[in-house]
């Protein structure tokens, strides 16, 4: 049966003279605490601290990264638990079973480095996955969930995170949050984010329903524009006090531009009488936006924006299993325009800053990098979702440094649903820097002492920088 060897330099240069620079940087890094400022993790996992339940429903049904190659392979998502209430041990061991079988497809992404991670450095073992090998490895993971250094908060500790926020919608009463605020015994720092996009849509089937709910959890009539944006403010002052830094948006495009006043209650009226069209949904949708990033520059809640997603892009996929299910597909976007009221508005504003990503590389250098050049307020989010691999992440480097540096940008996002994943993921991008880093020194623009620094902020500064932490 083959082994898994996993190599100490791997995604290292495999140039000889830039490898050992290489590993002198990514040793300088390598074991710094995991700050994680966006991603999906429930808190409830760490509130409640109790035992995964088995593997599959851990590694492989919340992870779309997974279960969207096995499903371009031909497996259905049913079989993989996307969507089902009930999934018991023998189709959870059947399902770990198809991710053995199909392992070949994960051949040069990122998501076998992080699988293979997680198999060796978190399980600890070292038999590869295949169809012969998959009970095996499935008995030997669902055993050691069963230990009690697997439960979610030791795991917590051992990944050395230092700060992890959830994704949270505006009408949650953050309960989970209250209960680790309020455990002498937990010692981690768990945040909510502020994820308001379903409020903003007002072309959205089940708008007015949502737009009801906000009104009655802030106590607010949200029968009127004034209405909804007092709502908003108040939910917002209600997330960061229970910690929150940030708010999360995403949207078809980037656009961000106010309305009059009497404009806006046309608008808003229209929408809540369910008479709205699609080109004046926009409008207000952007209208909507521009007050988060008002709220925003009053609030000193950081925007991240991650816009032009065509989101549940499978039909029949998103009626049978709903959203998050790997079949989000990435668009166009642009910026420069679309963003100009909004950073001629709070651009320069003490307490506003927003974090911008994308899946549009070609933004990077054009767009991206030049504002972040200027304004004190922009900084641009590392690369993630479908490009948060070695080649992109190194492409990513090349296109906005030379322009904008390393100290206007985010620090890596995991953005996971997959607690486990989080260390290699974090692993693989501190792994990928040293590489650029040491190009630089064996290029001569950079000592090696100025490389190690800019290793350390990359992990350790930006993030806190970007999140205000």
């Amino acid at each position: 049966m083959a082994r898994l060897d996993l190599h100490p330099d791997r995604m290292l240069p495999a140039d000889a003279g830039l490898r050992p620079l290489a590993r002198e940087i990514y040793e300088s890094v390598r074991d710094l605490p995991i700050v994680s400022p966006h991603g999906h993790v429930p808190a409830e996992w760490l509130a409640d601290d109790q035992p995964f339940s088995d593997p599959t429903s851990l590694l492989i049904t919340p992870d779309h990264y997974v279960n969207r190659l096995l499903h371009a392979n031909g497996v259905g998502l049913d079989q993989l638990g996307v969507g089902q209430r009930e999934f018991g041990p023998e189709q959870s061991r059947e399902a770990f079973r198809l991710l053995c079988t199909h392992w070949d497809a994960y051949r040069g992404t990122p998501v076998r480095f992080w699988l293979e991670s997680e198999l060796v450095d978190i399980f600890g073992l070292d038999l590869a996955p295949s169809a012969e090998t998959a009970d095996e490895l499935y008995d030997a993971i669902d055993a050691k969930l069963r230990l009690p250094e697997f439960r979610p908060r030791a795991l917590y500790e051992r990944f050395n995170l230092s700060f992890l926020a959830t994704t949270d919608d505006p009408c949650d009463d953050l309960a989970a949050h209250d209960r680790l605020r309020a455990d002498p015994t937990w010692t981690g720092q768990v945040a909510p984010t502020f994820r308001p996009d379903r409020y903003l849509e007002p072309a959205r089937a089940d708008w007015n329903e949502l737009v009801d709910r906000l009104g009655e959890v802030s106590g607010i009539d949200t029968g009127s524009w004034a209405g909804w944006v007092s709502a908003m403010e108040i939910r917002r002052a209600y997330f960061r006090a229970h910690g929150a830094v940030s708010s999360d948006h995403s949207h078809a495009d980037a656009r961000v531009e106010p309305l009059d006043a009497a404009e806006a209650d046309r608008l808003y009226r229209a929408a809540r009488q369910g008479t709205i069209g699609t080109a004046e949904a926009d409008t207000l949708r952007r209208a909507f936006m521009f007050e988060q990033a008002r709220m925003a520059a009053d609030d000193g809640l950081v925007m991240t924006m991650h816009p032009a997603v065509y989101r549940n892009h499978h039909t029949p996929s998103f009626e049978r299993f709903g959203a998050d299910v790997g079949a989000d597909i990435p668009l166009q976007v642009e910026f420069t325009r679309a963003l100009q009221p909004m950073l001629a508005a709070f651009g320069t504003s003490a307490y506003f800053q927003v974090v911008l990503f994308t899946i549009d590389e070609t933004v990077y250098s054009r767009e991206l990098a030049p504002l972040a050049g200027f304004y004190p307020s922009v900084y641009v989010g590392v690369p993630w979702w479908f490009i948060d691999a070695p080649d992109a992440m190194v492409r990513f480097r090349s296109a906005i440094t030379e322009t904008v540096g390393f100290g206007r940008t985010s620090g890596f996002i995991d953005d996971t649903r997959a607690y486990l994943s989080i260390p290699a993921r974090h692993d693989l991008s501190r792994r990928v820097d040293a590489g650029y880093l040491a190009r630089l020194v064996g290029e001569h623009r950079l000592t090696i002492d100025e490389a190690v620094e800019s290793a350390t902020e990359l992990v350790a500064g930006n993030p806190r920088k970007a999140f205000k932490l």
